[in-house]
C-alpha cells in the first residue's frame, strides 16, 4: 500500500511516538486524524501540519469517540486506509507492597483497558470502515486495502517487576493480533505489531537523569534511547510493504529486560 494520499487514524498523536508517527505519515503526502485527549496539543499540531490533518479528542476506550474520529477520516478525506494505536498507559505497582498489602485491583484494570480494550476498540471500527469501503468497491481482488498497526511494548516478553498491568497489557496486544489479521484477511486488511523498547518519550523524559542514563547503558548497540522518529519510519515501512503481515517486530536496540 502507498502511504501517498492514504488517511490513517494515529491514537496517541499528540505527542511521544504517536506525534512522530503523524508527521511522518504527512511528510509522506499522507491525511491523517490526531486522536487524543489533549486537546491543547492535538490542536497545534494540526493547525502546524495543515490541511493533511485534523484533530480529534479521543480516548481509546470509549467507542463513541473512537466512532466519531472514523467518521472525521471519512467526511473529511473519503475514507480509511488504517490505524496506528500508539495511545496507551504504563501502571506500576507490585502484587504486594512492603507490608504485603495486595495491589490497587482498580489500577491494574485501568492499564487493561486502556492498553488491550482501547486496541480492540481501534481495530474493530476501524477495521469495520475498511471492509464497509472495500466492499463497495467490488472487494479486495488479493490487493492490499488496509492495515491496522498496535503498538505493544517489549514488557509483554520481558515484563519487568512491578509491571503486571503493563506488562499483561501490552502481551495481550500480541496474542490479539494473529485472530485479527486471519479474520481480515478476507477484507484485505493486515495486522500487524511493534514492541518498542526504551524510546525518548516525553513519559521517558520524566524520569530522574540517573534513571534515564542507566536505561541507556543497559541498551546493547545504539547504546542510546530509541528516537521516536525511527519508530515512525518503521511505521511507514510497515505499510508500504504489503507482504508484513501478522508479525511482530522489535525496535529495541537489542535490548533484554531483566
Amino acid at each position: 500500500m502507498k502511504t501517498e494520499s492514504q488517511t490513517f487514524i494515529v491514537t496517541g498523536g499528540a505527542s511521544g511516538l504517536g506525534e512522530a508517527t503523524v508527521r511522518e505519515l504527512v511528510s509522506r503526502g499522507a491525511n491523517v486524524i490526531i486522536a487524543d485527549l489533549n486537546e491543547e496539543t492535538g490542536e497545534n499540531l494540526a493547525k502546524e501540519l495543515g490541511d493533511k490533518a485534523r484533530y480529534v479528542r479521543c480516548d481509546v476506550t470509549s467507542a463513541e469517540q473512537v466512532q466519531a474520529a472514523v467518521e472525521t477520516a471519512e467526511k473529511e478525506f473519503g475514507g480509511l486506509a488504517g490505524s496506528i494505536n500508539c495511545a496507551g498507559i504504563a501502571i506500576v505497582q507490585k502484587l504486594l507492597d512492603r507490608d504485603n498489602n495486595p495491589a490497587d485491583l482498580d489500577q491494574f484494570n485501568k492499564g487493561i483497558q486502556v492498553n488491550l480494550v482501547g486496541s480492540f476498540n481501534v481495530a474493530r471500527l476501524v477495521a469495520a470502515s475498511i471492509a464497509k469501503r472495500v466492499a463497495s468497491d467490488g472487494g479486495p481482488n488479493n490487493e492490499d486495502q488496509g492495515i491496522i498497526i498496535n503498538t505493544a511494548s517489549i514488557a509483554a516478553f520481558d515484563g519487568q517487576v512491578g509491571q503486571g498491568s503493563y506488562g499483561s497489557s501490552k502481551a495481550g496486544v500480541v496474542g490479539l493480533m494473529l485472530p485479527l489479521a486471519r479474520e481480515l484477511t478476507r477484507h484485505g486488511i493486515r495486522v500487524m505489531t511493534i514492541a518498542p523498547g526504551v524510546f525518548g518519550t516525553p513519559m521517558m523524559e520524566s524520569l530522574p537523569e540517573k534513571a534515564r542514563t542507566q536505561l541507556e547503558a543497559s541498551v546493547p548497540y545504539p547504546k542510546r534511547l530509541g528516537q521516536p522518529a525511527e519508530f515512525a519510519k518503521l511505521v511507514a515501512h510497515i505499510i508500504e510493504n504489503a507482504y508484513l503481515n501478522a508479525e511482530v517486530i522489535r525496535i529495541d536496540g537489542a535490548i533484554r529486560m531483566i
